[in-house]
């Protein structure tokens, strides 16, 4: 038990120390990739109707407040999931302060972003109409 759980073991500490010492190209090459993905899907997701998502400053979430639809979010996670073949979690299953958003992952490729975002906006025709009328 003491080898298994009190500490890493010594060639997990030498890996760590070379990941931190040694050459960072890849960490600025990603950083700037995730960059990427933040600001197309940001965007592409503050097109839709009823949507507006503010730039996140860390992980790689997108949190649109999403009270705009008039949709719930668990209603529209479902029919996003459902109808529209893309995959997102209801806000509220982070806490009633969640209620009124999503979240999406924008750790896939950068094709497969536009390619959801292109399915919501096409699946806004359910509340878009609705949101006219007001």
């Amino acid at each position: 038990m003491v080898n298994s759980n009190s500490c890493t073991a010594s060639f997990t500490q030498r890996a760590g120390i070379a990941a931190l010492n040694g050459p960072q190209d890849c960490v600025t090459e990603m950083v700037a990739e995730f960059r990427r993905r933040r600001d197309a899907i940001c965007q592409g997701l503050n097109e839709v109707p009823g949507f507006r998502c503010p730039i996140p400053g860390g992980a790689f979430y997108a949190y649109p407040n999403i009270t705009g639809t008039g949709m719930d979010s668990k209603e529209l996670a479902d029919y996003l999931l459902t109808d529209a073949g893309v995959a997102c979690l209801n806000g509220g299953s982070f806490g009633e302060y969640g209620n009124g958003y999503i979240r999406f992952s924008y750790a896939n490729s950068l094709a497969n972003l536009n390619e959801a975002v292109a399915r919501i906006k096409k699946a806004a025709v359910r509340w878009a109409p609705a949101m006219a009328e007001r």
